[in-house]
């Protein structure tokens, strides 16, 4: 191999780590050729798990590479948030995961194509992050943190917006999930149509610990009405130390009524339905405002 070849190749081991994954135009905009790609995958220094995308042969692809990858490399604005943030922290056992797995990621985005052709048990899917659209973060390449207008983020920034950082695998690469705050309120924007109003009683029940501090603000960026309605009824009637610090007067939950579920009864305070008394699994019917 010529002293070129093999200086590009040397090059390629420090801008991919051993399980990152790659597409072709983020290689390609790193100066390396498709009949380049292709020689490195013949000559065994490449891997191509799914049409489109790379990675150097390594541990065993899981679920974590890819969303460290579409973090990473991919400068997406993309979380691991809802369901799969609270399971992460052991707060989601009443929620129905679903065989495969699903992995909801939150951003504004779609996935590209190659994400669910690499062969693994888990299932990606993108929920939108519109009702927190000023709650956006990513990283360049070198891993630092930027807000959704490209200002850099400071210390304790990401805290502030909801999410979280946890390393993971031997090269401790940094994942982001939504925290405890932030990830029940997504999962609420799956009613009626994905969860059930028993599934979320039930998570709230075990949420005795949520940061009003982090509430707070969450609530008041939150552009979902039905979302934020739900939130203080289960807060409420689960009784959690928690709800009596937050300041409702600085919520905006709209006005008129709310169907969460099909034949319940009106909540006098919130103004939505929900379950009668003993009768949970009642048909669910919703407005996503």
């Amino acid at each position: 191999m010529g002293v070129h070849k093999s200086n590009k190749l040397n090059q390629l081991h420090d801008l991919l780590s051993e399980g990152m994954l790659a597409s072709t135009s983020w290689l390609e905009g790193h100066g390396y050729s498709r009949s380049l790609l292709a020689k490195y995958v013949a000559g065994g220094w490449l891997e191509s798990p799914a049409r489109g995308v790379y990675r150097r042969p390594g541990p065993p692809l899981k679920w974590q590479h890819v969303v460290a990858s579409l973090q990473l490399l991919a400068g997406s604005f993309l979380h691991v948030g809802g369901r799969t943030a609270l399971v992460h922290r052991g707060l989601g056992h009443y929620v129905r995961l679903g065989d495969p797995e699903p992995i909801l990621l939150y951003g504004p985005k779609t996935l590209p194509p190659w994400v669910n052709k690499l062969g693994l048990n888990e299932r990606f899917f993108v929920r939108s992050d519109a009702m927190f659209s000023t709650l956006r973060a990513r990283r360049d390449e070198q891993g630092n943190p930027f807000d959704f207008q490209g200002k850099p983020l400071v210390r304790g920034g990401l805290q502030q917006m909801g999410l979280s950082e946890f390393t993971w695998g031997a090269w401790d690469w940094r994942l982001w999930y939504s925290c405890e705050e932030r990830a029940i309120l997504e999962l609420l924007n799956e009613l009626p149509g994905l969860l059930s109003f028993e599934e979320a009683r039930l998570v709230m029940e075990g949420l005795a610990t949520l940061r009003p501090a982090l509430l707070q603000p969450l609530l008041e960026a939150c552009s979902s009405i039905k979302v934020k309605r739900t939130f203080l009824y289960l807060a409420r009637e689960a009784g959690h130390a928690w709800y009596a610090r937050l300041d409702k007067s600085r919520l905006d939950l709209g006005k008129g009524k709310r169907m969460i579920v099909r034949g319940g009864r009106l909540d006098a305070e919130f103004m939505i339905t929900v379950p009668v008394q003993g009768d949970d699994d009642a048909d669910h019917a919703g407005d996503q405002a």
